[in-house]
């Protein structure tokens, strides 16, 4: 494959973007329906070519979710995957046949490792399979995909047997995962060189990667496949997903654009949206960015050496290869106040990339006008911190309604907090506690009836000054699971409630969740 088309222009780097599956699989995420629609919608503004909703086998849960984002999504094609199998591939064909673009993602193991221990299968048998399970999913869509999975770990030939069947089955796309990040880039970049070019029909299909960063390498590996002639790249938001994620989208996005002297490529991208759709994802997942991450973390454009300071003054493009302003982070101050309006604000929030309902719009507008009787200024990062905090609101099963805190350098603090549940009943209780966090998260516990071990307590400034709103994290362990939550307030008291609270809620809708879970399998 060219790098240009015959009328000379760049090729196109089609982006499979699975947040909603791979991604949700990371440990300690979970997403419900509405949330995850959420997600999908802001995919599509973002440009993505193809969402990967769900797993529609796994549960009644997910079958819903992919047949819903089907349903609404117009642009963007939808996928389902699909282990190769009768059941699984039926019940993908089910979810997203009724969608504008619709396409079912079938996987197989082929590596060695995988046929000798999981499936226990020869390899005649896996090709028969892979066959057959194609063939079932033409009579859903035209647009099927096939993942030999741990395809960086399969012998070459047998690799390339297991392609060609799939191609003659009718695959009109081939991804070739590298599972469990074990390929480095110049192999990754061969094995793409070597199918293009000895499988009879590559040239009539699209060929994909999918790259997972065991070793820190999903992104190189992405881009060396793209130089070995593959026109697809699977990755997620923030780079999340099983073990130590999936190649993340912005960054290989961004590669892609700010280097295209090197790659010349494109996509179709809006990267202005990168960071607020980074926040959303973060938030709903309750995955916290790490401040140095590359693209959207919050020390990305940052700049605190004195050096670096004097050369950003006198030429930005010294020390930054990006503007911030290309990724969507915003630097200049929101010029709203206490007399602004329900237009305005709902207009700043939707440039800043936040689709809010108008149920949702009315509360966080009340919230904002609370917010300017406590703060003289108002800035985007405060208007970021309410809209996560109208958005963990929405999936409370408990609020917070009020608290008191009593605490002194020589006496047992001593907190009386109250809830409001579903239902709309308040309940108050008090505890005390070894400082005034303590009593407050004991409180809780006795009135959400759920103890967790509180692992990580973690403070920062959302924006500067004595009047900043103050962000708590939390990572609390239950059960064997480690659940995170996050709360925004001038009082950093009610915030560290706040952050307490949402974690706690996320407990609880794990435990009250009455869906059988299946057995996921990641491609």
């Amino acid at each position: 494959m060219t790098n240009q088309t015959a009328d000379g222009q760049r090729s196109r780097i089609l982006i499979f973007d699975t947040t909603l599956r791979d991604g949700e699989q990371s440990p300690g995420a979970s997403l419900n329906l509405h949330e995850k629609v959420e997600i999908a919608h802001a995919l599509d503004q973002l440009g993505v070519d193809i969402i990967e909703a769900g797993f529609p086998i796994t549960s009644p849960g997910d079958f819903e979710s992919v047949r819903t984002i089907a349903g609404e999504i117009k642009r963007a094609t939808v996928a389902g995957l699909a282990r190769c199998t009768e059941r699984d591939v039926r019940r993908a064909g089910e979810a997203v046949q009724h969608a504008n673009h619709g396409r079912i993602h079938i996987f197989c193991a082929t590596s060695k490792i995988h046929r000798e221990f999981k499936l226990r299968k020869a390899k005649e048998e896996i090709i028969r399979l892979t066959v057959e399970n194609i063939k079932l999913a033409k009579d859903f869509t035209s647009d099927i995909e096939f993942s030999p999975e741990d395809a960086s770990r399969t012998e070459p030939d047998f690799l390339a047997e297991v392609v060609h069947a799939a191609i003659d089955a009718g695959a009109t796309t081939i991804n070739c995962p590298d599972t469990v990040g074990y390929a480095t880039p110049e192999e990754y970049r061969r094995l793409f060189e070597d199918l293009i070019a000895h499988v009879p029909g590559a040239d009539k299909v699209i060929f994909s990667a999918h790259c997972h960063d065991d070793l820190g390498l999903a992104v190189a590996n992405s881009l060396a496949a793209v130089q070995g002639g593959a026109r697809q790249i699977e990755c997620t938001i923030n780079g999340i997903g099983e073990r130590a994620g999936n190649a993340a989208l912005e960054e290989i996005t961004m590669a892609l654009h700010t280097r295209a002297d090197f790659y010349p490529y494109t996509t179709g991208i809006n990267s202005s949206r990168l960071v607020p759709i980074s926040r959303l994802v973060s938030t709903l997942t309750g995955l916290h960015v790490q401040r140095n991450k590359a693209i959207v973390g919050e020390n990305a454009f940052a700049h605190e050496s004195g050096i670096h300071q004097d050369g950003m003054l006198k030429e930005r493009r010294t020390y930054e290869i990006m503007s911030p302003a290309d990724v969507g982070l915003v630097q200049t101050k929101l010029v709203l106040g206490k007399h602004s309006g329900r237009h305005a604000f709902r207009k700043r929030l939707e440039e800043l990339g936040h689709r809010l309902e108008d149920a949702s719009l009315d509360k966080a507008f009340e919230q904002f006008k609370m917010l300017c009787d406590k703060k003289k200024e108002i800035y985007d990062e405060d208007l970021e911190a309410l809209v996560e905090q109208q958005l963990e609101g929405e999936r409370q099963l408990f609020n917070l309604t009020n608290m008191q805190v009593m605490s002194g350098m020589n006496g047992t603090a001593t907190a009386m907090v109250t809830l409001t549940d579903s239902a709309g009943t308040q309940i108050t209780d008090a505890a005390t506690g070894d400082g005034p966090i303590d009593a407050m998260f004991a409180a809780i516990s006795r009135l959400t009836k759920i103890s967790a071990t509180l692992d990580s307590y973690q403070v920062r400034s959302v924006t500067g000054g004595k009047e900043a709103q103050g962000e708590v994290s939390v990572e609390l362990s239950h059960s064997g699971r480690r659940i995170r939550g996050r709360g925004f307030s001038t009082d950093i008291l009610e915030a560290s409630a706040r952050a307490y609270l949402t974690a706690i809620n996320r407990i609880r809708t794990m435990t009250e969740r009455k869906i059988s879970q299946g057995s996921p399998l990641e491609a």
